[in-house]
C-alpha cells in the first residue's frame, strides 16, 4: 500500500463559524484570523495505492460554481485536484473509487464536472465507484434548512444517475471493523448524518482521516466545535471518545482542513487530550 496526499486547494472560512461559542482571543491563537476575521482551510485529500485499486477520500470543492460562489471562500494558492494527481503520478480516469466522508460540497464538489457542452454535468471520475452511505445520502438528499448550502444539487445527483454510486453497509454500532473498501470506519453524527471517519492501517500505523470531525490541530480541545455542526453536544460526545482512543491509540491524525497541519498525534494530559506532534505527510508516507 502506499498512500499520496491530494491538495485540492485552498480557501478561508469565518473563524467564528469555525469555532463556534470558543472566543476568538483563544482561537485566534492557534488559527490567526486576517481582517475579515477569515482563517486559512484545506482541501486535503487523500489517495490510496492498493494492489488494483486506487481509492480517492474526498475531492474538494471542484472548479464548476460560479466566480460568484467561489468569492464567498477566498480561494488562494496554486494546489488542484488534477495537478496532485499528477505529481503522485496518477489521473483521474486512474481513479477505481472515490469515498466521500459526506456530501457538503467543499467534499465532494471535486466528484462532479461541467461536461464538455457545458449544457450538464458528469461525474468527474468515469472508471470509480462513488461511495457514501444510504443514511447520509437520505440526509443529503432531503437536506435541512440549516445544510442545504451545503448540499447541492449538481454536486450530488450525477453520481446516482451515472449508476456508480455505491453505499457502504453500516454496522449495528458507530464503527465498521473493515468497509468495503478495505479500511475501518467511525461514523459520527454531529457534525452531519453518518459522516464517515475512514482508518487505515499502514506500515504498522493506523491513519486516520478526521474529515469533519477535527477541522484543525486548534480544534482539539472537546468544546471546540463548529458552529456548522448540527448536532454539537453530540458532536463533543463523539470527540471525547474519538480522542481519548487517539491517544491510546496512537493514531496519526490526518488533517483535511488544517493548511498548515498536515498530520499529528495527540497525547492525554492534565487538561485532557492535547497536541503532541505535528508531521508532514512525506514524514509518514
Amino acid at each position: 500500500m502506499k498512500l499520496h496526499a491530494i491538495e485540492a486547494g485552498n480557501f478561508k472560512l469565518d473563524g467564528g463559524a469555525m469555532f463556534g461559542v470558543v472566543p476568538k482571543t483563544i482561537w485566534n491563537k492557534t488559527n490567526p484570523a486576517d481582517e475579515n476575521n477569515l482563517i486559512d482551510i484545506a482541501a486535503r485529500c487523500l489517495l490510496i495505492e492498493d494492489g488494483n485499486r486506487l481509492i480517492l477520500i474526498d475531492t474538494g470543492m471542484g472548479n464548476k460554481q460560479s466566480d460568484k460562489f467561489f468569492g464567498y471562500y477566498s480561494l488562494w494558492g496554486d494546489h488542484s485536484l488534477d495537478t496532485s494527481l499528477k505529481n503522485a503520478g496518477f489521473h483521474r480516469d486512474d481513479v477505481t473509487d472515490v469515498f466521500m466522508t459526506h456530501l457538503h460540497f467543499d467534499h465532494c464538489g471535486g466528484s462532479v464536472n461541467w461536461n464538455a457542452a457545458k449544457t450538464g454535468y458528469e461525474v468527474a471520475f468515469k472508471n470509480a465507484k462513488f461511495w457514501t452511505n444510504d443514511n447520509h445520502w437520505d440526509w443529503a438528499t432531503k437536506p435541512n434548512s440549516r445544510e442545504k448550502a451545503s448540499f447541492l444539487h449538481e454536486n450530488i445527483m450525477p453520481m446516482q444517475e451515472s449508476g456508480q454510486l455505491h453505499f457502504i453497509k453500516r454496522p449495528e454500532g458507530d464503527f465498521l471493523q473493515e468497509s468495503e473498501l478495505g479500511f475501518g470506519i467511525f461514523f459520527a453524527d454531529g457534525h452531519t448524518e453518518k459522516q464517515m471517519i475512514p482508518h487505515i492501517n499502514y506500515n504498522g500505523k493506523t491513519i486516520v482521516f478526521c474529515g469533519d470531525l477535527l477541522a484543525t490541530a486548534g480544534h482539539i480541545p472537546v468544546p471546540y466545535v463548529m458552529g456548522y455542526d448540527t448536532r454539537p453536544l453530540l458532536t463533543m460526545d463523539e470527540k471525547t471518545k474519538f480522542m481519548n482512543a487517539a491517544a491510546e491509540n496512537k493514531y496519526y491524525l490526518f488533517l483535511e482542513h488544517d493548511a498548515h497541519n498536515q498530520i499529528i498525534t495527540v497525547e492525554k494530559t492534565e487538561k485532557g487530550v492535547r497536541l503532541k506532534d505535528v508531521f508532514s505527510c512525506q514524514d509518514i508516507f
